[in-house]
């Protein structure tokens, strides 16, 4: 955003806004059930911002930042008073092709910077600092393909909200005044099965996509023909698109990136929504997988196949230091007790 001075300080931790990088780690974790884990635990987010000072500061063009997401069940673990209003675990969605699985998750970490060493080295301390009351459960090291383009070959995050319509679409508001200025977060790892992929035509790749694959040109669904099996098609960019009770656009804010390694013939792309109410990542994939209407499912789940789902709340910076130290409070007490 043009009025932070990122050019000049490290990116404060939780900056859901902070640009999109060339490189960026996801970090799924569980935290073990001893208290002694839940401290440790405490005490590394409390050193977040620090440790982003650390790191950062060898390279402020490098633009080095992260987000931590709370899971619902670690988010009980540590006692806090309050919880945003619609924080629930990743809801396994049964599809007509495939099912989004609901994976482990207590803690995501999502690093972003446009260097990845920066991103290999705040991960290294990051865990170092976590412990052996830690799990990983998942690790992906993203890059920016090309000019932003998935591993399809189409260019991804294109609706994504600038301007005032970022906050408006990506951070929680007035409705749950505990929580404003935080976000909800769905992450989910897809993997492609790029050899069938590139053997369909390319106008049919546009219009299971909605976009022209050179150019970028969004396609309406009246112009769309893959109707073969006599189910009325929408497109995933139709798909994924959410409107309310009153015809408003719903939005969210994408960071997606691709991953992969030839070698053992994997290629994917990580999946990571940011968004005001979770209830419209949660519809935009019941559409996908189930179909609108029921049945005619996003025709990308032909080629690419979720491995993980995992839900999360990242609070804003000021949030999550008095959530940590009321949780380091209340752990001293049960310690005492």
């Amino acid at each position: 955003m043009s009025e932070k001075n990122w050019d000049r300080v490290p990116i404060d931790a939780q900056s859901i806004d902070a640009p999109l990088s060339r490189a960026a780690v996801f970090l799924v974790v569980t935290v073990a059930s001893e208290q002694t884990a839940l401290a440790k635990v405490c005490s590394a987010l409390d050193g977040l911002d620090d440790l982003i000072k650390t790191v950062g500061f060898r390279d402020l063009s490098a633009r080095l930042s992260c987000i931590v997401g709370i899971g619902r069940d670690l988010w009980d673990r540590f006692h806090f008073d309050k919880r945003p209003q619609e924080l629930r675990p990743f809801a396994r969605i049964e599809g007509v092709v495939r099912a989004a699985p609901s994976t482990p998750g207590d803690l995501l970490f999502h690093i972003r910077s446009e260097r990845p060493d920066l991103c290999f080295e705040f991960e290294r301390i990051l865990l170092d600092s976590l412990g052996a009351g830690v799990t990983v459960v998942d690790e992906v090291s993203g890059f920016r393909y090309f000019d932003a383009r998935d591993l399809l070959g189409f260019i991804d995050g294109t609706a994504n909200p600038t301007g005032l319509a970022l906050p408006a679409s990506a951070l929680v508001g007035e409705e749950d005044p505990d929580f404003v200025g935080g976000s909800y977060v769905v992450v989910q790892k897809y993997l492609h099965d790029l050899s069938a992929w590139t053997r369909i035509p390319t106008p049919l790749q546009e219009e299971i996509i909605g976009r022209t694959k050179i150019d970028n040109i969004e396609i309406n669904d009246d112009d769309i023909e893959i109707n073969d099996d006599d189910a009325p098609r929408k497109s995933h960019k139709s798909l994924a698109t959410i409107v309310d009770a009153d015809g408003n656009e719903c939005d969210i804010l994408r960071d997606n990136m691709p991953f992969g390694r030839p070698g053992q013939r994997e290629f994917g792309t990580y999946f990571i929504g940011y968004s005001r109410y979770l209830w419209v990542i949660e519809k935009m994939l019941q559409r996908m997988y189930a179909g609108d209407p029921p049945g005619a499912y996003d025709r990308l789940l032909d080629f690419s196949t979720p491995h993980t789902g995992t839900t999360f709340f990242a609070p804003t910076r000021p949030t999550l230091q008095t959530l940590v130290q009321t949780a380091q409070e209340k752990l001293t007490t049960l310690d005492k007790a």
